[in-house]
């Protein structure tokens, strides 16, 4: 079926979105306020980090574009996390800001379904509970046949330091004044959220001898499962680490008053997990010193960005709060650190598709959504993207960290900006970003969005890991055979035959250290493909133990999940379920027993009650 898909907004979340559906075979027009600002990152230009970089590396195996463009586009790659266990790596790289939009904007422009268009859009056309098109500023209609709004923070937006306030987006770019009546209009409960971003310093005022070094990674892992890390070499440019001081701290207690966070110009909620340099020393009052991250924007420009020091103070302090860190003493502020605050929804008003629940055809991705972050943005800018282009894409809790973030979200709601954490998911031994692709991209190839040739190299890989496991499962070494190598590995001796498999879940020992101690077997003709089915066997046989119990809680967790709940049940009538269930349950709307089960005032005694009632109806 032909549709016509209008995304508003071209952050992260539009891109995905718009690149998802044209992708799928809908034809797409992008509205962007202005179209230099494609995939912009008016924050830390990086893409990745903790739980973040599991994001991105499932937007690739779904067949997303974020992954391929950090890859394209990086200055410098970090595994974060690597003294730790696979289940918390995370991979973050540094992005030159430029060349990562230049490159987006590229593969938008060359996507033949898509339609570029720089215009605000100030109003949603809707008849009879489903959406038929929008209204631009010039006063043009243009008929639709599913909306996604993917506003970021843009949406009545207004950027303020000190007693200075632009009514503007970020980075100076114009903010959508009109959408927010609209939305309104609509019956969406509107929130009012805060984010900031820190001074941008110019690199030759930076004494970086005053700093520690914090070089990339020698070896490469792309974020994207079709990227051969051989050919991403490439020189890598360093950040640096410093440190606030108590001349600092000082300096900020003293001048608290002149923030804009702290003067009473703004009430609207900030993020919890990336405060502002008041808020940490207001929070962690006992703490002597915060780590300050001297990071480069890109390879042609000069501009530093200071990471741990966003803030709303005037001009004036910034400067001599900055100047008071080691390494910044002479810095020049290129930029002013500022404070924003926009309009976003009350993202339980979406079902799990992220779609509204009262008007269909209308879908919401990204800020406006009350997340933070551009992986997360990008994440449900694809999830909402190939749900209303007419596909079916669903991830559940156990399936992607995809699945934890749109969850929690349309379940429980937010107060604050949600960002995504590893502490979020209970089966992340089973969500690794190692795996993604393993977990997702048979759904991202059922969407549409996988070629043949991806797929058939996809499934090449699943089934030499399957052959690998079975193989060396089946072989049994001698103590003549392997006590040479766990005499050098220095872990303990064998007298008798030992598994190969028993082997490798040593702590000291992994399936490189014993691999040559069996008979050949055949490898990929693609290295880094080869190279990959390696670590899966090693995690896949090490982990084993700890796999197989969070797959038995995932198998639970999935009967659950897959007892729907019709819309239109009326609780009220439901013999047994508590007041606070009921109304909880009729305002929610939970497509089935396991998101129910996360509403907050649904007890087990409701969850059973549900059930009975379910069963019930399935037998009249």
């Amino acid at each position: 079926m032909n549709r016509h898909i209008i995304v508003i907004g071209g952050g992260h979340a539009g891109c995905e979105a718009a690149l998802a559906a044209a992708r799928i075979g809908q034809k797409v027009t992008l509205f962007a306020l202005n179209l230099d600002s494609l995939a912009m990152m008016p924050c830390n230009p990086c893409i990745g980090g903790s739980a973040k970089g599991h994001l991105v590396r499932e937007i690739d195996a779904l067949g997303g574009q974020m992954g391929k463009a950090i890859d394209a586009t990086f200055i410098q790659s970090r595994m974060l996390n690597a003294s730790k266990g696979p289940a918390v790596y995370s991979l973050r790289a540094q992005a030159d800001k430029k060349q990562y939009m230049s490159y987006m904007k590229q593969v938008l422009e060359s996507e033949p379904n898509i339609s570029l268009k720089e215009a605000e859009v100030i109003d949603i056309i809707e008849e009879n509970n489903g959406i038929t098109g929008v209204i631009t500023e010039s006063g043009s209609t243009k008929k639709a046949d599913a909306v996604i709004i993917c506003t970021g923070t843009y949406l009545n937006a207004r950027c303020l330091y000190g007693e200075t306030i632009n009514h503007n987006g970020p980075n100076g770019q114009r903010a959508s004044k009109g959408l927010s009546i609209a939305l309104n209009k609509l019956g969406f409960t509107m929130q009012r959220f805060k984010t900031g971003t820190p001074a941008r310093v110019h690199r030759r005022s930076v004494d970086f001898d005053q700093m520690a070094i914090q070089p990339g990674d020698p070896k490469l892992v792309p974020f994207s499962f079709e990227s051969d890390p051989g050919l991403l070499a490439r020189e890598q440019i360093p950040c640096h680490l410093t440190y606030t001081n108590l001349t600092t701290h000082e300096l900020i207690r003293g001048s608290l008053h002149r923030s804009s966070m702290y003067s009473g110009l703004i009430d609207a909620t900030g993020t919890r997990y990336c405060p502002s340099i008041e808020d940490k020393i207001v929070r962690f009052a006992d703490k002597d010193r915060h780590p300050v991250f001297i990071e480069p924007e890109g390879l042609d420009t000069e501009e530093m960005y200071v990471q741990g020091m966003s803030s709303a103070l005037p001009y004036e302090v910034q400067e001599e709060v900055y100047r008071s860190i080691p390494g910044l003493n002479r810095c020049e502020i290129m930029r002013p650190a500022y404070a924003i605050e926009y309009d976003c929804i009350d993202p339980t008003m979406l079902n799990l598709k992220l779609e509204a629940k009262h008007i269909k055809g209308l879908y919401f991705a990204g800020q406006i959504n009350g997340s933070s972050g551009y992986e997360e943005a990008a994440a449900q800018g694809l999830i909402a993207g190939v749900n209303a282009a007419g596909a079916h894409l669903e991830i559940t809790r156990a399936e992607g960290y995809i699945g934890v973030l749109i969850d929690d979200l349309v379940t429980k709601g937010t107060n604050e900006p949600y960002r995504m954490m590893t502490s979020r998911a209970e089966y992340r031994l089973l969500l690794r970003q190692d795996n993604a692709d393993l977990r997702l991209t048979e759904k991202g190839y059922k969407a549409g969005l996988i070629t043949e040739e991806r797929y058939t190299m996809f499934q090449e890989k699943q089934e030499a890991i399957e052959k690998e496991i079975k193989r060396l499962t089946k072989i049994t070494l001698s103590p003549d055979t392997v006590n040479e190598v766990l005499s050098q590995k220095c872990s303990s001796q064998v007298t008798t035959g030992i598994k190969i498999k028993d082997l490798i879940k040593r702590p000291e020992l992994s399936y490189w250290d014993v691999i040559n101690l069996t008979p050949n077997t055949d490898r990929l003709p693609i290295k880094f493909i080869q190279e990959a089915v390696e670590e899966q066997v090693n995690i896949q046989i090490k982990y084993a133990g700890y796999i197989s119990m969070q797959l038995a809680q995932a198998e639970v967790f999935a009967k659950m999940e897959y007892k729907s709940l019709p819309y239109e049940i009326d609780y009220n009538q439901i013999t047994g379920l508590r007041l606070e269930a009921r109304q909880k349950l009729t305002k929610l709307r939970p497509q089935n027993l396991g998101q129910a089960s996360r509403i907050t005032g649904v007890s087990p005694a409701d969850l059973s009650i549900l059930l009975v009632y379910l069963k019930t109806c399935k037998s009249t």
